[in-house]
Order: C-alpha cells, then structure tokens, then sequence
C-alpha cells in the first residue's frame, strides 16, 4: 500500500482496489490501511469531492521509509518479476542519490502534509518519472 500512495498517488480507496497489482481483496485491503493508519504510517481526511470516501495520506514517518522503499524496490527488480508500478524505475531513481531522494521527499512533505513546495520542479515524482522516461527512450534509440 505504501508504494502505490508513494510512488503511484494512488491515495482512495477504491484506486487502490482497483489498480493492485497483487489483486487484493476489498476485506484485506480495507485491514492494511486500517494497520497503517493505526501505526501511524497513514492518516485520513475526508475526501472533498464526497463525503463518504477517504483520502489516504503518508506521514512523515512513511515519507522517512523513502530511500528504503527505494532500496526495497531496486533489490526487488533484481531479483524478482519486475512491477509494472516500478520495474527499471527504482534502480534509476537510486542512481539519482540522496539529494533527489530528499528533494523527492520534500514533494511527498508538500502533496501529503501540506508542507512548503520543494525549491526544484525536477524534485518531484512525477518529473522524475518523465525524466526516467527520456532516459529509457534515449537508451532504445541507440
């Protein structure tokens, strides 16, 4: 659940059904986010758009777990089926290093806790991932 709000801004309940790549049951998937939110790792806000549906939002411990869900991820796609979340994506995002993973942290700060923008547009995911992108394109061009 964690990499999907992280990586993908999957933060709705029903996002998270329907796009799961482990295909999860409603049930078990409703239990996670209860754990993560019971942990701490989670907060809660109504959703704006209708009342009745929650908006799931990291905190700042979760958003700490960045370079290790990066780390995570890069050891994943080494050694197991890549994600189609993830696949080749991690191990570049690793390659970016510990200032991109903190301006990246600084996105998730701004986007789940309201906090300041980061001072670079690079340093978001969603620029990061158009920037892995370009690389991947350049790279099968060759």
């Amino acid at each position: 659940m964690l990499r999907d709000i992280m990586f993908a801004d999957r933060r709705r309940f029903r996002v998270l059904l329907q796009n799961s790549e482990e295909k999860i049951a409603s049930n078990t998937l409703a239990a996670r986010l209860r754990n993560l939110v019971e942990g701490g790792l989670l907060s809660t806000t109504e959703d704006a758009t209708h009342k009745q549906k929650i908006v799931y939002s990291l905190t700042e411990p979760a958003i700490e777990l960045l370079p290790t869900m990066i780390s995570i991820g890069s050891w994943g796609n080494k050694h197991l089926p890549a994600s189609s979340i993830t696949g080749p994506f991690f191990p570049f995002l690793r390659d970016q290093g510990p200032k991109v993973w903190q301006e990246l942290a600084d996105d998730l700060r701004h986007r789940h806790l309201g906090g300041p923008a980061p001072k670079s547009s690079a340093a978001t995911m969603k620029s990061m991932v158009a920037s892995y992108s370009r690389t991947l394109k350049a790279a099968t061009e060759r």
